[in-house]
């Protein structure tokens, strides 16, 4: 009887425990397909996969290294793009497409209506908001991964925080409660009426300790003794650097918001919106999208490296402290943590002359006048060549279309002679780039080409020379054609993403498709990509 009565019981037992097991199973299998609630994405202008391994032993535990030890690490991302800039590589991040596609061909564009060059989202039926800009999402013609998680969380939240207007917007897309920069003006933190939601946070920080009250005040130098710096040439003399914004300084937000300062601000901004919204505790899948800068900061000196290299140290502190609070707020097994670069680097240092590296110069308003010169002597007098901007040529449509003549073959004579010039390597029509892109350069051209607002001709300048422009005036702008090939990483860290390194080249436009099969939501309507595989 006894032993009957401790079969039964040990019977019971194991009932109880596989009870307690598969209850336990079932828990932890919903907690694994529970989408998370909060969606944070950082998109560091210029980063650099080199920089990264260089100063790693100089980061902290919480910063990079976290995202390194926890994520998927892809240390080559590819942006295969010509004059990629922060607007076009972030809607290449977020629309999973090229520019052809998405629209968003450059930061600046050439408006033939008024001939001269205006930023791609400026859209004068906008007002600003703390601003006098005006700018709306209007020019980006597809959906972005932010609106692709809008439109399936139905009250889930997109905010967006950049010191660059243009990529605030892109990040917030068209379906985000708002987007926000700091203006060039004021440096009030600042966005479109386009978006109707304005925190209280960002209001209270306009009003109760403005940038432009503190500015005056603020001073960058390096957060480490001189010779605890990597990689600076040894025949080189170098002094702290010291960097402050005085009232008498016109441009004086603009050089702030390229300092490691303005990252500082960025990131203090996006905590106070995590805490205050409460972003990733109401029940439905919020997303934050930031916007830092480890662009190179030129000032008197070229060699800007000790600036390189202290802004991604105070940048690694920076993600730590983000990090932290997302930990503290949401529960970083609760979210989804993206950081990229934008894929390029702009390195306008002139070469010494003493090492004999080959250049000239390149001096675009010759070449306007030349091209004209010559174009009046095929076809009569007029202003044949409307305008120039950043290699592009745009002829006079509306002469041409009096003169009835082909505007085609005025593409091919011009093209002919631009190539005759010195220091032209190439140029392209519109014709051999939307139709007809036989080489690889033009394959990469006709990727970026948005034929609404495309040039008549494009050119390449050689490497090593230098592209000077407004040569008569005080805003003598010189630029050394360098192609500036570096690895630029991604991290991507979430519940089941599994640690490792990408060592593969990974295409730009494969992030979005990647992103939205984490989250379980649509791709963006114009990523073609399969996601990539990370768990």
């Amino acid at each position: 009887m006894r032993k009957k009565k401790g079969q039964i019981k040990r019977a019971m037992l194991l009932v109880a425990a596989f009870t307690v097991a598969v209850t336990s199973f079932s828990q932890v299998s919903a907690d694994g397909n529970r989408r998370q609630s909060l969606v944070v994405t950082i998109v560091v202008d210029q980063l650099r996969t080199d920089y990264l391994e260089l100063l790693r032993c100089h980061f902290g535990k919480d910063g990079f290294n976290r995202l390194i030890d926890r994520g998927a690490y892809i240390d080559n991302v590819r942006f295969d793009i010509p004059m990629a800039d922060i607007a076009n590589t972030t809607a290449m991040i977020f629309t999973g497409s090229y520019p052809s596609i998405n629209g968003i061909s450059s930061e600046k564009i050439y408006r033939l209506k008024n001939r001269q060059s205006d930023f791609i989202l400026s859209d004068p039926a906008r007002i600003g908001n703390f601003t006098n800009e005006t700018f709306s999402p209007a020019a980006l013609k597809v959906s972005t991964i932010a609106d692709e998680l809008r439109m399936e969380s139905g009250y889930g939240t997109v905010y967006s925080l950049s010191a660059d207007a243009q990529q605030a917007i892109i990040m917030a897309g068209h379906a985000g409660n708002s987007a926000f920069w700091i203006s060039d003006v004021d440096g009030k933190w600042a966005t479109s009426t386009y978006y109707k939601d304005v925190p209280k946070a960002i209001s209270d920080r306009n009003y109760k300790m403005p940038i432009a009250s503190r500015l005056d005040t603020m001073v960058w130098t390096p957060a480490l003794p001189l010779e605890k710096y990597f990689d600076i040439p040894s025949h080189k003399r170098y002094t702290p650097f010291r960097h402050s914004y005085a009232l008498s300084d016109r441009d004086r937000y603009r050089k702030f918001k390229k300092s490691a300062l303005a990252n500082e601000e960025i990131a203090q901004v996006a905590i106070e919106c995590l805490k205050t919204l409460k972003l990733g505790k109401r029940g439905t899948t919020d997303m934050l999208n930031i916007g830092f800068s480890a662009a190179p900061y030129h000032s008197n000196d070229e060699d800007c490296r000790i600036e390189t290299q202290d802004i991604y140290l105070r940048l690694d502190s920076q993600i730590a402290q983000l990090l932290s609070a997302i930990d503290s707020q949401v529960g970083l097994q609760n979210t989804l943590v993206v950081l990229t670069s934008t894929g390029y680097y702009t390195d306008n240092s002139l070469d010494d002359e003493r090492y004999g590296i080959p250049t000239g110069e390149y001096h675009p308003s010759r070449a306007v006048s030349l091209l004209n010169m010559y174009l009046m002597a095929l076809y009569g007098n007029g202003e044949w060549v409307s305008g120039y901007y950043n290699c592009h040529f745009f002829l006079n449509r509306e002469l041409i279309k009096n003169k009835d003549l082909d505007l085609s073959v005025l593409r091919a004579k011009s093209s002919e002679f631009l190539r005759q010039m010195s220091g032209v390597s190439a140029a392209y029509t519109f014709e051999e780039i939307l139709n007809n892109p036989t080489s690889e350069e033009a394959m990469r051209l006709h990727r970026s080409m948005v034929p609404a607002i495309a040039p008549d001709i494009t050119i390449e300048v050689n490497p090593g020379w230098k592209i000077v422009e407004d040569e008569h005036s005080k805003s003598k702008k010189v630029r050394m054609v360098r192609y500036n090939a570096v690895s630029t990483p991604a991290f991507i860290m979430a519940r089941g993403v599994v640690p490792r390194k990408i060592a593969e080249p990974v295409e730009a436009t494969i992030l979005a498709p990647s992103v939205a099969r984490i989250l379980r939501v649509r791709s963006p309507n114009a990523a073609r990509l399969m996601p990539l595989s990370l768990y």
